[in-house]
């Protein structure tokens, strides 16, 4: 299978939408409990809509165009002492080699546009490079936040 990448434009939407929700109604097959696990996702139509309209998100497809997977991302600007890092939200593919290259894009992405930083999901570290060794720092900074909703 041939996979190929691009930048996510806004009328990737629903696909990237469908891909999210097919994966995620293998793990909760009842429709209404997939509902509830939709509307606290990070995949939300509206979250979708501002990733994608950035430019730093990418996605993946096959042969068919079928969508194989994608990561959102936006940059963060003078964040940690770092003029300029890029944010994954989200990383997720049909397969973990997809997966693993997704991740390398983002770090590639970033190299090439000068950003300092690159914060990834956690579940990045357990997949395997294969062009690039990447040595993952753990988060450094101690940080406390607050919920400003009820």
């Amino acid at each position: 299978m041939s996979i190929k990448y691009r930048i996510a434009q806004i009328e990737d939407v629903p696909a990237v939408y469908q891909f999210a929700e097919d994966k995620l109604r293998v793990e909760f097959p009842d429709e209404m409990e997939l509902m509830m696990q939709v509307w606290n996702s990070r995949f939300r139509k509206e979250a979708l809509e501002h990733y994608l309209k950035m430019g730093w998100s990418f996605i993946a497809y096959d042969e068919n165009n079928k969508l194989q997977g994608f990561f959102l991302g936006q940059p963060f600007l003078f964040f940690q002492g770092h003029t300029q890092t890029l944010w994954v939200e989200m990383i997720t593919a049909s397969d973990f080699k997809i997966e693993a290259e997704l991740a390398e894009i983002a770090i590639k992405l970033s190299r090439d546009k000068h950003l300092q930083k690159v914060v990834l999901p956690k579940s990045v570290e357990t997949l395997h490079f294969e062009n690039t060794a990447v040595k993952f720092q753990k988060w450094s900074d101690e940080c406390v936040w607050v919920k400003t909703t009820k």
